[in-house]
């Protein structure tokens, strides 16, 4: 083996004016939803155990540090053999941060020379893989990419991005950006290795992951259950059940028994979570979060394990467990009337689903009682990403997961009618009132993703009360060539609309409104977009549309008897419109109110 470098590095020692490449056979970048909202919670939260409010800039330099693994690179043209996902994660994180400065008006020195540098006079990006360029030029610039014909890195790329601006939590504001971005840089450290031959570094790679340290925390954990078990013909029978429910948890998932575990031992033993102050220490929950088989050796009197049946139960109750876990994330991906709400949820990417919906789950329940429990706790997930949406209020991980733990351990292993009254009670706080925030409901980037489905939940109901083919899960499929889009039935043109509107800032409240908004095929979309209203009714109007946007013209009305039936049944105001302005779209806003009634209300929870 030839010479070997090891050496500390910030951030920024790691990232700025460095070009880093990365071999043809690990190009795909593979993060998903959940690595990037544990990125996001550990750093912040990291970050905000030290702050202190009135903190100045240079006090960051004696906040904590945080680590963040081992990077391994081979030759001279840096290659990344260990540290991609992170580092393009990182990456991207900077570039959220980056935009967001700009928008204020403010810069940060470095953080562009960490994203990019220039070599022989040509900007290129630090990691450097040619099929991402186009997409990382537009997320560096804070324009809309489409990805829809891309390959998986460029797909998951945007994804993340999304993510981000998703997850970002409202506790580090614009005020204190700054210091958080000086923590990011001098206070994030890695262990650089780094190999004069790629060879050496790959058996590098392989050493750091291959001796004992690469068990993985449910190995660890299922080592030290068995090891319990005194009898011997026993330990083997829950060995092979315990190998046979891993196998089903990691089937076309690597990883798959660490995260249901951590989810089972969150929803159903975990007593306490870290404080959102200064100086906290982690509890139960945050520690679950790493090193989950170390907590329940520490922690086992919480589990009830004492005595050989208690380990053994514990074998059977994880298999049962994780048949239901799996359940669950079937219904996430596919859509079924019974377990309709669960896909709703999994649509707008709600992280702490899963945790939630476990949580009242009682050992020996039967399969319908599971799915009852899982239906109404699903449902209530569902109204109160609405009401918090309609509430201006973040639903980002950081922000929501103390309440979520909360509501976890006041849902565990209640009756079904136990179940109805606390999510009844949880709902009477959410705040949840159509008929008063409705006009304050406009189309942000923040709320884009959630008005999407929206529109699709609205839109989809209709559909079905009036005996036709709900479409919820075209209206939010994304991989099709022609997606659904939101579509803006006023176009973005102030100048047609002086006289209605005293400035431009109150057109562009009303044209974002969810009176406003409808669902369109994105090429209709595109051909629509600065045309008047009467074109656009036309299309709206044909075969290309539905009926949400088709009840703006009088082909809704006309030879639709389930729909004049769903209308006068329930006395709603559909109504036909030649003009659409500020009348029309507050008329709008009045049919939504009554269909939000309709959809989204405590039905269900009632005994």
């Amino acid at each position: 083996m030839q010479k070997i470098e090891c050496r500390e590095k910030t951030l920024k020692q790691l990232l700025l004016n460095t070009k880093y490449t990365i071999n043809y056979y690990q190009r795909e970048y593979m993060w998903q939803r959940k690595q990037i909202a544990e990125l996001i919670d550990d750093l912040t939260s990291e970050f905000l155990m030290s702050y202190k409010p009135d903190d100045s800039r240079e006090a960051v330099k004696d906040y904590g540090s945080y680590f963040m693994g081992d990077i391994v690179l081979a030759g001279r043209e840096n290659a990344i053999v260990d540290g991609q996902q992170r580092l393009t994660s990182l990456t991207l994180l900077l570039m959220y941060i980056n935009n967001r400065l700009r928008k204020l008006g403010k810069s940060y020195s470095n953080i562009e020379g960490m994203i990019f540098s220039e070599s022989y006079g040509k900007k290129s990006f630090n990691i450097d893989v040619a099929d991402r360029t186009e997409c990382m030029n537009a997320i560096f610039n804070d324009k809309p990419f489409d990805a829809s014909n891309s390959g998986n890195s460029v797909k998951n790329l945007c994804g993340r991005y999304e993510d981000i601006v998703d997850l970002f939590p409202d506790e580090i504001n614009d005020d204190i950006l700054l210091h958080f971005c000086d923590w990011l840089m001098d206070n994030v450290l890695f262990s650089e290795t780094t190999a004069t031959a790629e060879q050496d570094a790959q058996k590098i790679f392989v050493a750091k992951n291959d001796r004992g340290i690469s068990l993985t925390p449910s190995e660890m954990l299922k080592g030290y259950i068995l090891s319990e078990i005194k009898d011997d013909e026993k330990r083997g029978e829950l060995n092979e059940l315990w190998k046979k429910t891993s196998e089903a948890l990691t089937k076309n998932n690597p990883g798959g028994d660490d995260v249901f575990i951590r989810v089972w031992l969150r929803a159903q033993y975990a007593k306490t979570i870290r404080d959102q102050k200064a100086g906290a220490v982690n509890e139960d929950f945050d520690i679950i979060g790493g090193a989950f088989h170390n907590w329940v050796r520490d922690e086992k009197s919480k589990l009830g394990l004492s005595t050989p049946d208690d380990y053994e139960r514990f074998v059977r109750t994880f298999a049962e467990f994780a048949g239901i876990y799996l359940r669950i994330r079937n219904a996430e991906q596919v859509f079924a009337d019974e377990t309709c709400y669960i896909f709703y949820n999994a649509k707008v990417n709600f992280t702490l689903q899963a945790q939630l919906l476990l949580a009242p789950i009682c050992s020996g329940d039967s399969k319908d009682t599971v799915t009852q429990k899982i239906s109404l706790t699903a449902r209530f997930i569902e109204i109160y990403i609405i009401a918090r949406i309609m509430n201006g209020k973040s639903l980002g991980y950081s922000t929501i997961k103390n309440y979520v733990f909360d509501l976890t351990r006041t849902l565990r292993q209640l009756t079904v009618d136990n179940l109805k009254k606390e999510l009844m009670s949880e709902y009477s706080k959410l705040g949840y009132a159509p008929d008063k925030l409705m006009y304050d409901f406009v189309l942000n980037q923040y709320r884009k993703k959630y008005i999407k489905h929206i529109l699709a939940r609205v839109t989809s109901f209709i559909e079905k009360q009036s005996g036709l083919t709900s479409n919820y899960c075209d209206y939010m499929d994304t991989a099709t060539k022609n997606p659904f889009e939101i579509e803006h039935v006023i176009a973005n043109h102030y100048d047609r609309f002086k006289s209605e509107y005293d400035n431009e800032s109150e057109f562009q409240e009303w044209r974002n409104s969810i009176g406003a908004l409808l669902l369109l095929r994105k090429k209709i979309n595109a051909s629509l977009s600065d045309s008047n209203y009467a074109d656009k009714l036309v299309k709206y109007c044909s075969t290309e549309g539905n009926i949400y946007a088709a009840s703006l013209g009088d082909s809704a009305y006309a030879n639709n008897p389930g729909f004049i039936q769903f209308v006068q049944d329930n006395n709603l105001p559909f109504k036909p419109y030649k003009t659409f302005g500020q009348a029309e779209i507050s008329e709008r806003i009045k049919l939504l109110e009554k269909l939000f009634a309709m959809i989204w209300n405590s039905d269900m929870f009632k005994p």
